[in-house]
């Protein structure tokens, strides 16, 4: 790899990289001030007893938090959010679980924001003269299948827990409230921020910021321990780099050019499948980085490979880091969902999920 390509890799990683890391300081912050905890309650309480309303409520917050601050937020944030709510209420924490799972999974196409392959992508769609609103255009529609696809299945296989009642469930642990208001002040606002094509890593640096500085003034003790994902993000830049290398020798050039072209859905769901397979079997990322020469400057066909690398990865537990992440969390809570069900519960949620959302882009 030439100096030239380096600096070029670099100037497409840096944003991301900065993103990652200060969406991930957002994100813990705003759980340590109670943000999650408490949301966690407020939905258990406007459940009113009924286990599908509580489950459903919990899922769409589990959507926008997807969104908002990225599928490893979810994992990571809302996994021990759904476990605790659901030992508290009397119900198979394992549905909340697996909802967790699936939707930060799926759940993750409709903003830039919402996967580190989005972030890519969108930096392509820049390259080729197109940009925030063109993504989100094309992204809207799978985006919206997919979740629906997902939480479709989610209630088919859990439909006894969810037919349940509950009794009213306790109170949140009590927060500081000015630290509680302002982080949520600042979930909210990231939302539109985002959505309105704002640079993701000035957003992410700013609500960093202000939650910095607020935790510092009210309570400094919240700040020891940060996790911040420096591995992560050193991980995410070594990836990248190998695969460029990889596309610069040429080795990936058959596997690029054995997928067949144009945007009807046939070609689009061979784009999508391909991504996916991949992903379970080297990683999301990866996957995006060695296929994203197939989109060739077509938004429909980025967007297809988005839908195969993002929501495809439910099958093995490496195919993308908030699946990994996730059961860490699980087991930390002394759960474990064995995979030889999970695996092919996984494995016909990718498929549903890729057979309606992917033609959604045909043209």
């Amino acid at each position: 790899m030439s100096t030239g390509d380096a600096v070029a890799l670099l100037a497409r990683l840096a944003p991301v990289v900065v993103f990652l890391l200060a969406v991930t300081v957002t994100a813990e912050l705003a759980e340590r001030a109670g943000v999650f905890d408490v949301a966690g309650h407020a939905v258990a309480r406007l459940g009113r007893g009924r286990a599908g309303v509580l489950w459903l409520l919990f899922a769409l917050f589990a959507v926008a938090a997807t969104v908002v601050l990225s599928l490893d937020t979810t994992a990571v944030l809302l996994t021990p959010v759904g476990l605790a709510v659901a030992a508290q209420v009397g119900l198979d924490p394992r549905v909340f679980a697996v909802t967790t799972l699936w939707v930060a999974n799926t759940g993750s196409l409709l903003l830039p924001v919402s996967n580190l392959t989005n972030l890519l992508a969108l930096h392509t769609l820049e390259q080729d003269g197109a940009g925030h609103a063109d993504y989100v255009r094309a992204s809207w529609a799978p985006a919206l299948v997919a979740v629906l696809v997902t939480l479709a299945l989610v209630a088919l296989l859990h439909r006894r827990t969810l037919g349940a009642r509950y009794a009213t469930a306790p109170p949140p642990e009590p927060h500081d409230p000015v630290l509680l208001r302002t982080a949520g002040a600042v979930c909210v606002v990231l939302a539109p921020l985002f959505a309105l094509g704002a640079p993701p890593w000035a957003v992410a640096c700013g609500s960093a910021a202000v939650l910095g500085v607020v935790t510092f003034v009210r309570d400094r003790t919240l700040l020891r321990s940060l996790p911040v994902p420096w591995l992560m993000a050193a991980g995410f830049v070594a990836v990248s780099a190998l695969v460029e290398v990889l596309h610069r020798l040429g080795v990936l050039d058959p596997l690029v050019g054995g997928l067949p072209d144009g945007t009807s859905a046939p070609a689009l769901l061979a784009v999508a499948g391909a991504g996916a397979g991949l992903a379970n079997v080297a990683n999301n990322l990866p996957a995006y980085l060695a296929l994203e020469p197939v989109a060739d400057g077509s938004v429909p066909r980025l967007l297809a490979l988005l839908v195969g690398t993002n929501a495809g990865p439910l099958v093995t537990p490496w195919a993308s880091l908030a699946t990994l992440l996730w059961i860490q969390r699980c087991r930390s809570r002394g759960m474990r969902i064995p995979w030889r069900w999970l695996a092919p519960a996984g494995l016909t949620c990718a498929v549903l999920v890729l057979a309606s959302a992917t033609p959604t882009l045909a043209r």
